[in-house]
């Protein structure tokens, strides 16, 4: 069994803002899986099925970003699983707006809704697939940035990021980590980071 948690806030007000890629890439896994993610479990909107033989759970914690630790323990420990049974997707601003990242494990990066998971759990040796959101512009307060929605001119890279991690996931759950990070990581190595990462994530 994997949980797949896509990090977010819930509201209408925060669908289509940076800090919610998480939750779309769910809803994208859940299309295209036919997993309707809607069932209010675990402090989350929750979806269940079977993938190439896989038990998932998808799960959009609703507790907002600084507390997904909450929902995430109290699935995984629902569930009886273990550090190698999750992935969890999230927005990152030291990557490019599209770019994708799959980490097998790490700190939380200054985001903190991985710090409150981190701290949940006890442990930092999950999975995760960053999605960039582009770095904060100067003179922009990062929490105002990360809520704040895409420009037009964006749209197709953030379509083309939460197709792209959809596919991570899917990687990861028929072949395997390391073959997953192959195709994953070295697909967007065309699209420069950053040579200095921005201050960290907040909210």
């Amino acid at each position: 069994m994997k949980l797949i948690c896509g990090l977010g806030n819930p509201g209408k007000k925060y669908e289509q803002t940076k800090h919610n890629m998480g939750f779309q890439v769910i809803d994208q896994l859940g299309e295209t899986y036919h997993i309707p993610v809607n069932k209010i479990k675990h402090r989350a909107l929750e979806g269940n099925g079977i993938v190439a033989g896989e038990k998932l759970v998808l799960l959009k914690p609703q507790t907002f970003m600084n507390l997904s630790g909450e929902s995430v323990k109290e699935a995984m420990q629902f569930y009886k699983l273990s550090m190698e049974d999750l992935i969890v997707i999230y927005d990152d601003i030291s990557l490019p707006v599209g770019a994708v990242r799959i980490r097998e494990k790490g700190s939380a990066g200054g985001h903190n809704g991985m710090k409150n998971i981190i701290a949940h759990l006890g442990s930092d040796q999950f999975v995760r697939i960053r999605v960039g959101v582009g770095a904060k512009p100067a003179g922009w307060d990062l929490a105002d940035y990360v809520l704040s929605g895409f420009a037009a001119n964006e749209q197709k890279e953030v379509q083309d990021g939460i197709g792209l991690a959809a596919k991570a996931v899917d990687l990861l759950v028929r072949e395997g980590l390391p073959k997953a990070m192959n195709q994953v990581n070295t697909s967007v190595k065309a699209k420069k980071e950053p040579s200095v990462a921005p201050e960290g994530q907040t909210n």
